[in-house]
């Protein structure tokens, strides 16, 4: 493994002697992100970033391009305050979202803006990553905060929207890309697009497969099996334009995620196999006036689960339907309207459950109102839900701001948050209480933001606390209510571009908290962020060195977690502590004839550390990934 890293930073340190120092001078300046960038998450339509108050992370398309190597996964476990728990394990284990510390199921995930949900889900209906491919998106709006107002139940500790890649800029385009790595990893895809006056589209096919490593994490002399992973994965947008002012996209992707998995900490299965598939098909609907628009977005989501090993069989199948319709209006040049209603059906296909094949309905109008008065900013929200199950539920939020004239902007965020707990808690096979209650949250931070005044620094600090009543968790043999979670921590970040050359970026995040519970008449508190780091950082340095170079640093610590894990000897739950760990990864690439071919080279945990993300699980060490991007 050591003499495999040395050749790997040997070959770096050799590709880059071997640049023409007469290219140096042809600089393409590194892409810096300012408040000006329009966004869409955080108002549902599109708004300069400065002009909300709302804590929104960007990864764009270049920094996605330069991600080669990567998943998904891998990609949001290195933005700040987002951990996502077996990134960095086996690429067939389960990947867990956790958001400002929050649990999986509290981070509302979007595609296009629009809510992808599995109904059929254990782990409180989060959304599984290993089905949505990193090579079909374009970009990533991370929205942080309760956003129950904006996109209803579930958003309790924000939203992540993947926004996908749609047309081209010619009547036909071809891009691709082929790279193979460490563990016999192949990644594929090919994509054709583009467009003209009155139609675009983009159409694409993706594959990722490797033997992996094994899942479980070997003990003394015990070899375990490799655990192989496979996912494959299509997709296709149509864009109409018959007017000047219409729009209609139709879309349709499907992806297959197959591979092995193991029988829990430490220990080895041969057997078990899982199965997933993902059919998420729909359209969205433009239609623009003078002074707005009028949308229409509606998805169906198919999601087919299945388990099969040593324990049996099983199967989780769940369907979602979500139509929406909303509108956004100046009503005047300072103050924006938007209202809407969504309609969201929910259903698990299981005749095994409580109540045989159930499902529940959501209807939720919702209204926010926009002021920009100079440099002051101000929104208003609210929702109303009304949910077959449990009745109506209320959220609202309250969001100012104001810009200074030195480039600072501070803020204040107050809102409540909603989730109804799924159809597989109130009457899955496992754990099914069909009294649950909806959990309900209050969330509030406060911030500045700085920006100086040449552009080439910019700083941004929060503070933040999140209290949820009724909070819903696992205990044996039952889910159910407990009184209520805390949680509150602070983040920290800073962009730094000193010259066109070179983009340094930092981090440090800092979370705590605790679940409250009544045990015979007595308050009884204690720590519960299992797997989630008090404290965690990250640098990233990114230097163009000429018009065809460029290179990359990243660092990320991760401070202590605590795990859980059950004890076949005592058959009770035990505590076990889990060591920081640091990751450095080189990322490189080289345009041949840019844009058109750009070779890469990735590499990760170039330190070659061991840890554990899940106790008893296997982590990746040092790997690489290599290849080739094209486009035509």
């Amino acid at each position: 493994m050591k003499r495999e890293i040395r050749i790997f930073v040997a070959g770096l340190i050799a590709l880059g002697f071997a640049t023409p120092l007469s290219l140096w001078a042809q600089v393409d300046s590194l892409h810096s992100r300012q408040l000006s960038e329009v966004v869409i998450t955080a108002t549902k339509f599109p708004k300069n970033q400065g002009e909300t108050g709302k804590v929104l992370t960007v990864i764009d398309s270049e920094m996605i391009g330069r991600s080669q190597g990567k998943d998904l996964a891998q990609l949001l476990n290195e933005q700040v305050g987002l951990v996502i728990n077996g990134a960095n394990s086996n690429p067939g284990k389960d990947k867990s979202v956790y958001l400002r510390g929050a649990k999986n199921e509290y981070t509302l995930i979007l595609i296009d803006g629009v809510p992808v949900n599995d109904p059929s889900g254990v782990s409180g209906g989060a959304y599984d990553l290993r089905l949505l491919s990193l090579n079909q998106v374009e970009r990533i709006e991370i929205l942080k905060g309760s956003q129950s107002s904006l996109y209803g139940s579930d958003a309790v500790a924000g939203v992540i929207n993947i926004i996908t890649k749609s047309d081209g800029g010619k009547p036909i385009e071809f891009s691709g890309s082929a790279g193979y790595g460490s563990f016999h990893s192949f990644t594929g895809t090919a994509v054709v697009s583009g467009k003209t006056s009155h139609f675009d589209y983009n159409a694409g096919y993706t594959t990722f497969s490797t033997d992996g490593i094994s899942e479980a994490k070997e003990t003394g002399t015990n070899d375990f099996d490799k655990d192989e992973a496979r996912q494959e994965s299509i997709h296709a947008n149509v864009g109409f334009r018959p007017t000047d002012r219409l729009a209609v996209k139709p879309f349709i992707r499907f992806t297959k995620f197959e591979g092995k998995y193991d029988g829990g900490p430490y220990a080895d299965d041969i057997l078990n196999r899982y199965n997933a598939t993902l059919l998420n098909t729909g359209l969205h609907a433009n239609y623009s006036l003078k002074k707005g628009s009028l949308n229409f977005q509606y998805a169906y989501n198919q999601t087919d689960r299945e388990f099969d090993g040593t324990y049996g069989k099983s199967d989780y199948v769940g369907k979602f339907n979500h139509a929406e319709a909303f509108m956004n209006y100046d009503l005047t040049k300072q103050f924006q309207l938007l209202g809407g209603v969504a309609v969201q059906d929910l259903k698990m296909l299981d005749t095994t459950s409580v109540e045989k094949n159930p499902s529940v309905l959501l209807a939720s109008p919702y209204v926010s109102l926009f002021m920009q008065v100079n440099n002051f900013s101000f929104e208003v929200g609210s929702r109303y839900n009304h949910h077959t199950q449990f009745g109506n539920n209320f959220t609202y939020s309250v969001n100012p701001s104001y810009r200074w004239q030195n480039g600072l902007k501070t803020f204040v965020n107050l809102s409540t948050g909603f989730k109804a707990p799924t159809l597989y808690q109130l009457y899955g096979q496992y754990g099914a209480n069909p009294e649950l209650k909806p959990e309900r949250s209050q969330n509030a931070e406060v911030g500045l933001q700085w920006v100086s005044q040449n552009k080439k620094m910019e700083t941004r600090m929060i503070f933040f606390a999140r209290r949820i009543e009724d909070v819903i968790v696992y205990a044996y043999p039952v889910n159910v209510n407990l009184n209520e979670q805390n949680d509150r921590g602070l983040e920290w970040e800073v962009t730094f571009t000193p010259t066109t050359k070179l983009a340094l970026k930092a981090f440090y995040a800092y979370v705590t908290g605790e679940v409250t519970t009544l045990t015979n008449n007595k308050d009884t508190t204690y720590n519960n962020l299992i797997r989630r780091p008090k404290n965690s950082f990250g640098v990233n340095a990114g230097y163009r060195i000429n018009q065809k170079w460029y290179t990359s640093l990243n660092l990320q610590h991760f401070g202590e977690r605590e795990d859980l894990f059950f004890d076949e000897t005592t058959f009770s739950s035990q505590q076990v502590t889990l060591a920081s760990y640091l990751l450095m990864d080189l990322y490189l690439e080289y345009a041949l004839q840019k844009p058109a071919l750009t070779i890469f080279v990735q590499g990760r945990n170039l330190l070659n550390q061991e840890y554990e993300e899940v106790y008893g699980y296997s982590t990746l060490h040092f790997n690489m990934q290599g290849g080739v991007k094209i486009k035509l």
